[in-house]
Formats: C-alpha cells, sequence, structure tokens
C-alpha cells in the first residue's frame, strides 16, 4: 500500500491496546476497514494470556505540540514534506508547526505557504500552524492576531524569541484571551541567558562553556504566571502555555499556579526527560542513570561515564540540557500530571549551521523520531509507565489545544467508526538512528548510533497510511 492511500484492510490480533480516552489498556484486538476503525475488542481470560505490553503495542496516533518545519525560507534544514514524514516516522498523526519561519508567520500569507506546501506533500497527517504574537518575531508591536485566528491558529509564540517586554506579554495574553486561543512562552530571561552556552553547573566549568543559569528559566515563567493572574480579570479565556520547560523550579512554579487554579500548562521535551548536560562533556546514558541514590548528580568523570567527544554540537539546545537532578524533576512532574504533554520541539539544521565550534552552533535537536525511544527507554526503566506516556502524546495535547485543532485523534481515543488515526509500535523491537534511517533532513541527533526501543511499525492518519516499517 502506498503513502497516502485509503487503509481498506487491516486486523491486528493479540496487541497491547493502550487507550488514553477510556482510561483503559490491555490486550485487544483492531479492525480498520475503508479507512475506519471499524472494530476494537478487548481480550480477557484464556484469548488474553501471553498478550503483553512488551510486544506490539496499538495507540491513538501522538500530537506533537511544538516542530519546526523550517519551510519557508530554510528548506535546506527541512522542508513541510520532509518534516511531516519524519512525524509520521516518528508515530506523530497531528503536529503543530512554530512560526519562526523565515518570513515568520506573523500573517495568514505565510500560513498560505506551509498549507500549500503540506498539500504538495500529500501526507495524511494533520498540519496545525501557531502564528506569532509580535510583528516579525521582534517583540515590539503585536501581529495580526485576529487574522491569524481567523485563518486556523491554534495558538500564538514568537518560540525562540521570548517575550522579554512584560507589556507586550499582558497584551497578547489579553488578546489571545479574547479570541480563545493559547499564548505559548518560551521561558528565558534573555539577560541572564545572553551569550550562554551550556546549562550553568560543573560541567560547564569544567569544559570552559559560559553558563546558561537555571534562573533565566525559572523567573521568566514566574512572570508570565504572574502577569497573566492579573489580566484573567480582564480576560477570563486567558491561558497561558510554558513550552519546553527544563528546570525542576519552573514546573514546581507550574505546580504553584495550577494548585490555585490558574489555567496554565507546560510541556517537556524527550532530550530533557531523558538527557542531562554531561552529555555535552561526552557522556551517553540516561539522565535516570545518572543520579546517586542520595538523589545527586554523578561525576561523570569520576564514573568513567565519557565515551564520546566532548563539546559535540547536537547536544546544543535551547534551553540546555541540564543537571540530571532537573531531568528527575521534570521527569517526576510530568509523572504526576504537572507537566501537560510531551512535545519534541525538533528543530532540524544543516551540517553547515551544527559543524562548527559549540559556542557558535546552531540550538536544536532532531527529536521527533526519536521521542518514542527515549520516552520507552524511561518506561523500561521503571520510571514511568507507558500508560502516562501515551496520555502525555495524546489526550495531554489535546487539552491543551482546547478544541482548537481539526481531528485531533488523542482526544478520541480508540472509538469505534471514527477515521483511523493510530500508531502501531513493537516495545520489543530496538532500531538504531543513524542519519540513513531518518526522515528528516537535519541529522543532528546526539542519540545517533544509539539503539533505541519502540519499532513504529504503521502510523495511520485520517485512515490512510502514513508510515509503514519496512522492514
Amino acid at each position: 500500500m502506498r503513502i497516502g492511500a485509503t487503509v481498506e484492510l487491516l486486523e491486528i490480533g493479540r496487541a497491547w491496546l493502550v487507550d488514553p480516552v477510556a482510561r483503559r489498556e490491555g490486550p485487544g484486538e483492531i479492525v480498520v476497514r475503508g479507512g475506519v476503525l471499524e472494530a476494537v475488542t478487548w481480550l480477557a481470560g484464556a484469548e488474553a494470556e501471553g498478550i503483553r505490553p512488551d510486544g506490539v503495542v496499538v495507540a491513538p496516533g501522538f500530537i506533537d505540540l511544538h516542530v519546526h518545519l523550517r519551510e519557508p525560507g530554510n528548506e535546506d534544514a527541512e522542508t513541510v514534506a520532509s518534516g511531516l514524514a519524519a512525524a509520521a516516522h516518528g508515530g506523530f498523526t497531528s503536529v503543530c508547526a512554530m512560526a519562526n519561519t523565515t518570513p515568520p508567520a506573523d500573517e495568514p500569507g505565510v500560513f498560505a505557504l506551509v498549507r500549500g506546501a503540506a498539500a504538495a506533500a500529500g501526507s495524511p497527517l494533520e498540519l496545525l500552524l501557531h502564528g506569532a504574537v509580535t510583528v516579525g518575531r521582534g517583540g515590539e508591536r503585536l501581529a495580526a492576531l485576529g487574522e491569524l485566528a481567523d485563518d486556523g491558529a491554534i495558538g500564538f509564540s514568537d518560540d525562540g524569541a521570548p517575550l522579554k517586554n512584560p507589556v507586550i506579554l499582558r497584551n497578547a495574553l489579553l488578546y489571545a484571551g479574547m479570541l480563545g486561543i493559547p499564548l505559548l512562552e518560551h521561558a528565558e530571561d534573555p539577560a541572564l541567558a545572553a551569550g550562554a552556552e551550556a546549562n550553568e553547573g560543573y560541567v560547564a566549568t569544567v569544559l570552559g562553556l559560559k553558563g546558561w543559569p537555571a534562573a533565566a528559566e525559572v523567573i521568566a515563567a514566574e512572570r508570565a504566571i504572574a502577569v497573566l493572574a492579573a489580566v484573567l480579570p480582564d480576560a477570563p479565556g486567558a491561558r497561558l502555555h510554558l513550552t519546553h520547560l527544563s528546570t525542576a523550579g519552573a514546573v514546581d512554579a507550574v505546580r504553584r499556579a495550577k494548585a490555585v487554579g490558574l489555567p496554565v500548562t507546560c510541556d517537556v521535551t524527550p532530550h530533557h526527560l531523558g538527557l542531562s548536560d554531561e552529555w555535552v562533556a561526552g557522556a551517553r546514558r540516561w539522565a535516570w542513570e545518572a543520579i546517586a541514590e542520595d538523589g545527586s548528580a554523578r561525576d561523570p568523570w569520576a564514573d568513567r561515564a565519557l565515551v564520546a567527544h566532548p563539546y559535540g554540537t547536537a547536544c546544543k539546545v535551547n534551553p540546555p540540557l541540564r543537571s540530571a537532578e532537573d531531568a528527575a524533576a521534570v521527569l517526576a512532574a510530568l509523572v504526576d500530571g504537572t507537566v501537560d504533554a510531551v512535545a519534541t520541539d525538533h528543530a532540524p539544521h544543516t551540517q553547515v549551521d551544527k559543524e562548527v565550534e559549540f559556542g557558535l552552533a546552531a540550538n536544536g535537536i532532531s527529536g521527533v523520531e526519536t521521542a518514542l525511544g527515549t520516552l520507552l527507554a524511561a518506561v523500561g526503566a521503571g520510571r514511568i509507565s507507558l500508560a502516562r506516556v501515551v496520555e502525555a502524546l495524546t489526550t495531554g495535547p489535546a487539552r491543551v489545544l482546547d478544541g482548537r485543532a481539526g481531528r485531533r485523534n488523542g482526544a478520541r481515543g480508540l472509538t469505534e467508526g471514527a477515521a483511523a488515526d493510530i500508531v502501531v509500535f513493537d516495545t520489543g523491537a530496538a532500531w538504531t538512528v543513524t542519519p540513513e534511517a531518518l526522515a528528516s533532513r537535519g541529522k543532528n541527533s546526539p542519540l545517533l548510533g544509539r539503539e533505541l526501543p519502540g519499532r513504529v511499525l504503521l502510523t495511520i492518519a485520517a485512515g490512510r497510511l502514513a508510515y509503514r516499517d519496512v522492514e
């Protein structure tokens, strides 16, 4: 069957089903006929014997709140077509493209360019668009938010450029709130992060890199939450979403805001859950493996954990890879529900932009294809449940979008009679991350050469084939 074709008949028996809407998981079977999820059968008793979650899993298609597709303007790094193909390989059936293209998506004409490229690609994935908050993402004047909303914007964000002016932040929250659309904020204090290269701490000090303090994120997150609280009396519909949080202090600020009923949500990336700043020095163990029994970070030099060359620019990202303690705190916040969603912040770059001196390298990790494997590694280590991972990739982001997205597969779960939006993956099958294995044009991943669990076998979007494993 060719990519994009309607799935005429697919029967999957003796699989592990995960339905985050029904809050149910267990042995089952599905039938897709004519692109429709015709039957979902849960098995019990003798029929269910031997079916475990360490085999073939069927789940709703994943939703990525935060991807950079680079088109228009930087097609050497990624195109809409290659980005959607990469997302399908990762098990995603809906992706939300950020506005920092060239030119930025600060007016509907840019939306038209991106949608045209998606139509030409022929991908069945649902492409959703964030609009810029300010003109040119310059932080000085609000963009035409009403026009962008009318043209289908599902969020507003200057991601990559934080809203450093609190007046602009306040006005953006007010206006977006009246439109019923969330504001996605990149939490960073530019003054504290100016010239920073790596997370402030032991690793950066030893490597001679300028430190990027956690306070740069925490202060910005707390300020945004405070501004939100101040505008709510005038704009009850205002909603703030803090994207790619990476520090214990920032997720704790969200936890406290939620406790008093503020409409704040947040996401974290797989690399801030699974990797830590010791990767910049050449370590390649998971972040949870770098935590000592007392909860402190283990010394990668003393542990002889440095197995790769230091200063690998694939590890340079904004916000930076944090300490193992921060990674543990962020993962704990995902487990307890403080963190609403996992979003990849897929940021492909060319070799020209990455293979330079560490401090000069572009920030970003090409991560939409390795997200599931990183999360399943945490499942295998007993750090999080499979059901919570699926929820954070489906109903979690759907709730953040709050009805603005189209099909929003993750909000439906495994629903009989609906167009099939599902991912089928094998948690017992591993795959090796190589440049050739990645559909993205961006090969800038610190996971290159690593074996990851969870080979995606099929991705079906809107009843059409989006990805099929050919091995």
